[in-house]
C-alpha cells in the first residue's frame, strides 16, 4: 500500500515540474540562411604580361617596276615576343563589368621579305625589314562575371613605333622609325585567383594602318607599307580593395 501512494505522488510531482521544466528549454529556431560571397571586380589594378605575336606587312610601290611598269604588292610576315605593363579601374554591377584600362608594351616582332628578294622575284628589287619595336593603347572593356571568371572584350586607341630598313645590296641601306597610331581590340579570360591576384589570358589585335616613304635613299621607287599584328599573351594583375558582395 504505501509502495502504491509513493509511486502516485512521485507521478504527481513529475507532472507538475514538466512545463517548468519545458520553459528553461531553448525554443527551436530555423537555422540561418548561409551566405556565399561572390566576388567583386571593382577597383583600380596594375599588372604585367608577356607572349609573342605576328605581324603581317603589305608593301605597295603605286609606280610600278620593271616592264610593264604596273601596280605591285609584295607581302610578307613577322614574328616574335612581345611584354609590358598596365594599369585600369572596373566597375562592376550585377554579372556586367565595364572599366578602362592602358598599357604600354615593348616588342621583338620582326620579319622581311629577304627570301623573296634571293628567290629572285622580279617585283622585289630590295630588301625590306619591319621591326615593331614598342607602343601603348588606352582601351575600354566590357564583360560578363561569373562570380571570380571573367568574360572580356576591348577595343580603342594605340599607337606604334615601327622601325624599317630597305636594303638594296650593291646600293646601300636606309633606315628609319615612324610613329603610327591605330586601332587596338581583343578579348580574353580572367580569374581571381586570390582577392587581389588576377591571371588572365588575352588576345589583341593592332592596326598600325599605312606609312610612306615618298623619298627613299637608296634608288628605289617612293613605296607604302600596311602593318597588321595580331598578339598572344599571359598576363597578372594586382587589384587593389574592392569587398566582396554578399550572394544570398
Amino acid at each position: 500500500m504505501k509502495r502504491i501512494l509513493f509511486t502516485s505522488v512521485a507521478l504527481g510531482v513529475l507532472g507538475l515540474m514538466s512545463p517548468a521544466i519545458g520553459a528553461d528549454l531553448p525554443a527551436y529556431t530555423k537555422a540561418p540562411v548561409v551566405v556565399s560571397p561572390m566576388y567583386d571586380w571593382s577597383g583600380f589594378y596594375v599588372g604585367v604580361y608577356g607572349g609573342g605575336g605576328f605581324g603581317n606587312h603589305n608593301l605597295n610601290n603605286a609606280n610600278g617596276m620593271g616592264a610593264p611598269f604596273a601596280n605591285y604588292t609584295v607581302n610578307y610576315d613577322s614574328s616574335g615576343a612581345i611584354g609590358g605593363g598596365e594599369a585600369g579601374y572596373n566597375m562592376q554591377s550585377g554579372n556586367i563589368v565595364v572599366g578602362v584600362e592602358a598599357d604600354g608594351f615593348w616588342s621583338g616582332i620582326k620579319g622581311s621579305d629577304a627570301n623573296q628578294f634571293y628567290a629572285g622575284n622580279p617585283l622585289v628589287p630590295a630588301i625590306d625589314t619591319t621591326k615593331l619595336q614598342d607602343g601603348a593603347s588606352v582601351r575600354a572593356r566590357g564583360g560578363i562575371a561569373v562570380d571570380r571568371l571573367l568574360l572580356f572584350f576591348d577595343g580603342g586607341w594605340a599607337l606604334g613605333y615601327l622601325n624599317h630598313t630597305n636594303f638594296v645590296p650593291g646600293v646601300g641601306t636606309e633606315q628609319f622609325t615612324v610613329h603610327r597610331s591605330g586601332l587596338a581590340a581583343g578579348g580574353g579570360i580572367a580569374y581571381a585567383i586570390t582577392n587581389n591576384l588576377i591571371g588572365k589570358f588575352e588576345y589583341r589585335y593592332y592596326d598600325f594602318g599605312r606609312f610612306v616613304r615618298s623619298a627613299p635613299t637608296t634608288g628605289v621607287l617612293p613605296y607604302t607599307i600596311d602593318n597588321t599584328y595580331s598578339v598572344v599573351t599571359l598576363g597578372i594583375d594586382y587589384k587593389f580593395g574592392g569587398p566582396l558582395i554578399a550572394k544570398y
